[in-house]
């Protein structure tokens, strides 16, 4: 279990009530009054003090759940203590793993007891989107049901997310610090329109993060943003400012209203009155495929949920259009009476309940920023040839009903499975067997276009010959469903891991694994789309017992006497050992580039601290300055000493002033912007630039980060079991204003920070 170094494990730091929450403001981008505060969670000070490293003990020590609790619990309460009531609103986070689970009633009365309302915002990170769907929608109606507000927070870090915002109809939409902080691009113009279409539809509200400078602030107006959050209204402070002008955050109503809940069917989700068709089952699949072609046409920003009624249903020819969904869409799932939970890799599956109304239904769902459609339709009964079968059905490209069919398919899907292993084809799928007439081992080795003719004495003397080869010899039919194997020598079966009776009739897939290269499988489709030869390396799996090995398969077309491909041939080859030689080279020049690496490390850090030192800190700057000069903004140099370091070292040794300066150097650090430099010149002096400064406030805004940086240091430190109080002088020189070079800026700083020392 993560200990802290004063020996504090995180099951203690969570009973004894340890985690605390600062407030960080969220602030109206045309006023600039404070609308709300985000609750970010802190450790005590030491190992466990930052939230990452919170989380990542807890997670594992399996007590994430508890420590989630208590993180929402220590929002709520300081939320209330401080004072942080209606009119402003506090967002508090919910860690994706624990989103089911996590407990509300506490909360609930935590709220109630607040003097007055408490106004609650609760943020979903999408990394619980693909993850855990149906308790994310649990979730978000638990939270509704409150009165609470929904925040879909990091929109745009992944493609996911915009696929997943029309299901989840988020009150605010936090853009991720990404889309303010870089240059414009293609994608982040993608993810605006999506963004700002979703908003202009629902009335939610656009948050950007990540504002740090004026630049930050002009752009996250220009992509569309109300609200703003970042360090250029204000760090997290455990103590916000009751001084700043407030004004009420204005939720919309129209992202909670929808008819019906999660447990409704799909067809159950038609508004009364839609007009219903009929039709057998073979148009359906058109229909289906239609939409699904429309789904690889939007891309990542998609999801597709779909119903097939029974496993039998998912056919290879189906397992290899979704296959081709999941590696080209956002998010695809599938349900169906004795489905799998990944019936294919990537593909989330879900087996239907014996009463569940869906499993009547024949359903696909495309949802995306910009199309929305549903196929529809209810099996009527009848018996007989299966694409025979009567349905009645509706084809909807109605917004609202679309969310709410896909948000009933997406209710039922299970968590995505850890570490399980997807079923080689779905129960109940049609397999191919080997060609009628003919030999298993020569069964595809006649004639192209011929594959019902007689064996014949070639026939054995081709077996023969194959037999004889050490390499592993396969013929694939691809004129049937799924391209199943038809041939197979005995150096494959040895290389397979199964006999021949096991091979035949299946596709060669079931030996890859999750770890095999995706993008390798993509090659070796678009080269049998093309007609074309290939060759790759995949890592594929040997026998009942999934022994990794890797293939060299060299796989080549036969054609008929139209020019039509009916055939691959595959020579494949294991090739561990020169895998392995190779990862083995591969990984002593990784050690020696870590190596040299680790030198020139040390050549530019601060061993002590872990800071910049004086040369790397140098380097940085110029840059900074050349950058300052190109964009006409300013730049600050602090020079800080600390004052009563002496006395501490005296008393306590060398080795409590070295375990001064880490505290200060951590002090320091957690009290800086990301793009601001830090580096210890040696002793107890430390230099600071601050970049990206507005020329006109550039001094008055290091006078004030001084301050801050000064009331920091001075809080006191525990050193070696005793209280020690030091405090700092802090000199400051701006470019251009002082110099435009480095060493006269430090020079500068330095005197500055000297006259501050003597007595006056």
């Amino acid at each position: 279990m993560t200990q802290l170094s004063t020996g504090t494990s995180i099951a203690e730091v969570i009973a004894d009530g340890a985690v605390v929450s600062v407030y960080q403001s969220i602030v109206d981008l045309q006023t600039g009054a404070v609308v709300a505060y985000e609750a970010l969670a802190r450790g005590p000070e030491g190992d466990l003090a930052s939230p990452d490293a919170l989380f990542a003990a807890a997670r594992e020590a399996g007590l994430l759940a508890q420590l989630d609790e208590a993180c929402r619990a220590a929002a709520f309460r300081g939320a209330v203590e401080k004072g942080l009531l209606a009119p402003l609103t506090v967002f508090v986070n919910v860690e994706p793993e624990v989103l089911d689970a996590a407990p509300v009633e506490d909360l609930v009365a935590i709220a109630d007891a607040a003097p007055g309302e408490l106004r609650i915002v609760l943020e979903i990170t999408e990394r619980a989107l693909a993850a855990r769907p149906a308790e994310l929608l649990r979730t978000v109606e638990r939270v509704r049901s409150l009165g609470w507000g929904v925040a879909l927070d990091d929109v745009g870090a992944e493609p996911a997310s915009l696929a997943f915002m029309p299901l989840l109809r988020p009150d605010v939409v936090k853009l991720d610090l990404s889309l303010v902080q870089r240059q414009p691009t293609p994608a982040i113009a993608e993810i605006m329109n999506a963004v700002n279409s979703y908003a202009e539809r629902t009335g939610a509200v656009v948050l950007a993060e990540g504002i740090e400078t004026e630049r930050h602030l002009r752009t996250a107006r220009a992509l569309g943003a109300t609200l703003g959050q970042g360090w250029l209204f204000g760090r997290p402070t455990a103590e916000p400012d009751p001084r700043l002008p407030i004004q009420a955050l204005v939720l919309p109503s129209g992202c909670a209203d929808r008819d019906g809940t999660a447990t409704d069917s799909p067809f159950g989700c038609l508004p009364p009155g839609t007009p219903l068709r009929r039709s057998p089952k073979r148009l359906l699949v058109e229909l289906s495929k239609q939409l699904e072609r429309e789904a690889i046409r939007i891309g990542e920003s998609c999801v597709v949920a779909s119903t097939f009624q029974h496993a039998h249903h998912f056919t290879p020819a189906t397992i290899a259009r979704y296959r081709d969904l999941v590696e080209r869409t956002g998010f695809v799932c599938t349900l169906g009476e004795d489905l799998s939970q990944e019936p294919v890799p990537g593909l989330r599956g879900a087996d239907l309940a014996e009463h569940d109304p869906v499993r009547g239904e024949w359903d696909v769902v495309v949802v995306s920023p910009h199309f929305n459609a549903a196929l529809l339709a209810r099996d009527l009964g009848d018996t007989g040839p299966d694409l025979d079968r009567m349905f009645e059905y509706a084809l909807t490209y109605q917004g609202d009903t679309v969310v709410r069919a896909g948000q009933a398919l997406l209710s039922r899907v299970a968590p995505r499975p850890v570490g399980a292993r997807p079923a080689a084809r779905p129960a109940g799928a049609a397999e191919a067997g080997p060609v009628d007439g003919l030999s298993p081992r020569v069964a595809a080795a006649g004639l192209p276009g011929r594959p019902g003719r007689a064996a014949t004495t070639g026939d054995a003397l081709l077996e023969r010959a194959l037999g004889a080869t050490n390499s592993g010899v396969t013929i694939a039919d691809m004129t049937r469903p799924d391209y199943p194997l038809v041939f197979a020598n005995a150096a494959f079966e040895g290389l397979a891991g199964f006999r021949t009776d096991e091979l035949l009739g299946r596709n060669c897939r079931f030996l890859q694994g999750p770890d095999t290269d995706r993008a390798a499988i993509s090659r070796i489709r678009d080269a049998i789309v093309a007609g074309d030869e290939c060759r790759e390396l995949l890592l594929n799996y040997r026998g009942p017992d999934r022994r990794p090995w890797w293939n060299e398969v060299h796989l080549s077309p036969v054609t008929d006497a139209d020019g039509r491909v009916v055939q691959y041939i595959g020579v494949q080859n294991d090739v561990t050992d020169r895998v392995e030689a190779e990862r083995a080279l591969r990984q002593e020049t990784d050690r020696a580039h870590a190596y040299l690496a680790r030198i020139e490390q040390l050549a530019y850090t601060d061993p002590l601290t872990g800071l910049m030192n004086r040369r790397r800190f140098e380097e940085r700057v110029e840059a900074e300055l050349w950058e300052a000069q190109v964009g006409d903004s300013a730049l600050a140099l602090l020079f800080l000493d600390l004052d009563g370091f002496k006395a501490v070292n005296d008393s306590l040794g060398h080795a409590g002033g070295d375990e001064l300066l880490q505290v200060t150097a951590q002090r320091l650090r957690s009290h800086l912007r990301r793009s601001d430099l830090l580096a210890r010149l040696g002793g107890d002096e430390f230099l600071v630039a601050v970049t990206g400064l507005d020329v006109a406030t550039a001094r008055a805004t290091a006078e004030d980060i001084a301050d801050q940086l000064a009331d920091a240091v001075r809080q006191p430190a525990e050193v070696r079991g005793q209280q020690v109080t030091v405090s700092t002088s802090i000199g400051i020189s701006v470019f251009p204003e002082d110099a435009r070079e480095f060493g006269r800026l430090v020079h500068a700083a330095d005197a500055r920070m000297y006259a501050l020392k003597q007595p006056r």
